[in-house]
C-alpha cells in the first residue's frame, strides 16, 4: 500500500507505490488530511473560553479531570467505532456490549446470598476480567460470522444485535442492578494512578495505540484501504474478510472494557448500562472528522471530537441548563457536523 496511508484521513486504496513516485497532488492531499486533524483544537479552545467565562470552576484541575473521567468510558467506545466506521461498516451493538459484558461477569460471580438473589456465583472473582473481555470477542465474532462471512448487511445485523443483548442482560439482571461487585471488577474504574483516575490513563494509552496502529502500521493501513475500495484492496492483496473480522471483534473487545470501567466506577452494573450511549458516539466520532462512508478519518480526530462533545455538556452543566437537552445537544452536533463535512468534502452521503 502507499505511504501516503499514514496518519490521519489516508485517501481511499490507491494503488502501491513507492515514497519516490509520490506527487505533488498526494503530497498535498496528505497534508491537508493532517490539518483536518487539528481543526476541533480551536473550537476546543474556544469552549474552554467559554466555560471560564461561564464559570471559573471550569478550568480547576478538579473539573478538568471530571471531565476526561466522564469521557474516558464513552471516549473507548468512540475509539472502537471508528475503527468499524473505518473499514466502512458500523457497529450499533457496542453500547449493549458495553453494559452485557460486564453484566455476564458480576451474573457469574457475584453471590446471590448479598443481592437479593442476584447471581450464581460459580466462578471465582479473579475470572472477572477476562470474562467481561471473552464476551466482548465473543459478541464481535459472532457479529462477524453474520456481516463477513454471510455477507448480511452490517447496519441490520448490530442493530439486532443491539436489541438480543440489550434483552440479555435484562433477562440474567431481572432488571435490576448488580452490586457488591468484587474488587477485580472494580479496580480499574476506581484506582487513582499517580494522582489521576486509572480509567483516564486506561482511555489516553489506548488512543496512543490507536494513533500508532492505525496510521504508521500495515494493519491500520489496510483497514482504510478496504473503507476506501474494498475491491481495490482485495486486488491489492489484503484479506480483506479477515481484516474486517479482526476490526469487529477489536471493537467489542474495547467496548467490554469500557464497560468494566464504568462497571468499577460506580461499583455496580445496572440493567439499563449503556443504552442511549450510540447516540454520543456517534456524535463523537463525525464531529472528529470520521467519515460514515469509510476510508476518512483519524483516532486523534475521534479524541478531539469526544472531549469537545463531553466539554460542551460541561459548560452546559456548570450553566444550569437540564441534563435532558443533552440528547438534543447530541443530534443537533451531529447534523452540523454532517453538513460541514459535505460542504468542505464536496461529496454526497451515502
Amino acid at each position: 500500500m502507499s505511504e501516503t496511508l499514514s496518519t490521519a484521513t489516508p485517501p481511499a486504496a490507491p494503488p502501491p507505490s513507492s515514497p519516490s513516485s509520490r506527487s505533488p497532488s498526494s503530497s498535498r492531499t496528505l497534508a491537508v488530511a493532517r490539518l483536518r486533524d487539528l481543526a476541533l483544537v480551536p473550537a476546543i479552545i474556544a469552549v474552554a473560553i467559554v466555560g471560564s467565562i461561564v464559570n471559573p470552576v471550569f478550568l480547576s484541575s478538579d473539573n478538568i479531570i471530571n471531565v476526561l473521567q466522564s469521557m474516558s468510558e464513552i471516549g473507548i467506545l468512540v475509539l472502537a467505532q471508528t475503527i468499524v466506521l473505518i473499514t466502512g461498516k458500523m457497529d450499533l451493538s457496542l453500547e449493549s456490549t458495553f453494559g452485557l459484558a460486564p453484566g455476564i461477569a458480576a451474573w457469574l460471580i457475584v453471590d446471590p446470598a448479598v443481592t437479593r438473589g442476584l447471581g450464581l456465583d460459580v466462578l471465582p472473582a479473579a475470572w472477572a476480567v477476562p470474562v467481561v473481555l471473552l464476551v466482548g470477542a465473543l459478541v464481535g465474532a459472532f457479529n462477524g460470522l453474520l456481516i463477513v462471512r454471510f455477507g448480511l448487511n452490517g447496519f441490520i445485523v448490530t442493530l439486532g444485535m443491539l436489541i438480543v443483548l440489550r434483552g440479555l442482560l435484562t433477562g440474567i439482571s431481572g432488571g435490576q442492578t448488580f452490586f457488591a461487585l468484587p474488587e477485580s471488577m472494580t479496580y480499574l474504574g476506581s484506582a487513582v494512578w499517580v494522582g489521576v483516575p486509572a480509567s483516564i490513563w486506561v482511555s489516553l494509552l489506548l488512543f496512543a495505540a490507536g494513533i500508532v496502529v492505525l496510521g504508521y502500521t500495515r494493519a491500520g493501513r489496510a483497514l482504510y484501504a478496504i473503507g476506501g475500495n474494498p475491491d481495490a484492496a482485495r486486488a491489492a492483496g489484503i484479506r480483506t474478510d479477515r481484516v474486517l473480522w479482526i476490526a469487529l471483534v477489536v471493537a467489542s473487545v474495547l467496548a467490554a472494557l469500557a464497560g468494566l470501567l464504568i462497571s468499577g466506577r460506580l461499583a455496580a452494573v445496572p440493567a439499563a448500562q449503556g443504552s442511549g450511549a450510540i447516540f454520543q458516539v456517534f456524535a463523537a466520532a463525525v464531529i472528529g472528522g470520521v467519515s460514515l462512508n469509510g476510508g476518512k478519518g483519524s483516532v486523534f480526530g475521534a479524541f478531539t471530537g469526544v472531549l469537545l462533545l463531553f466539554m460542551i455538556i460541561n459548560v452546559l452543566t456548570l450553566a444550569g441548563v437540564p441534563a435532558q437537552w443533552t440528547n438534543f445537544l447530541n443530534g443537533t452536533v451531529i447534523l452540523v457536523a454532517l453538513v460541514v463535512s459535505r460542504i468542505t468534502g464536496g461529496k454526497a452521503q451515502t
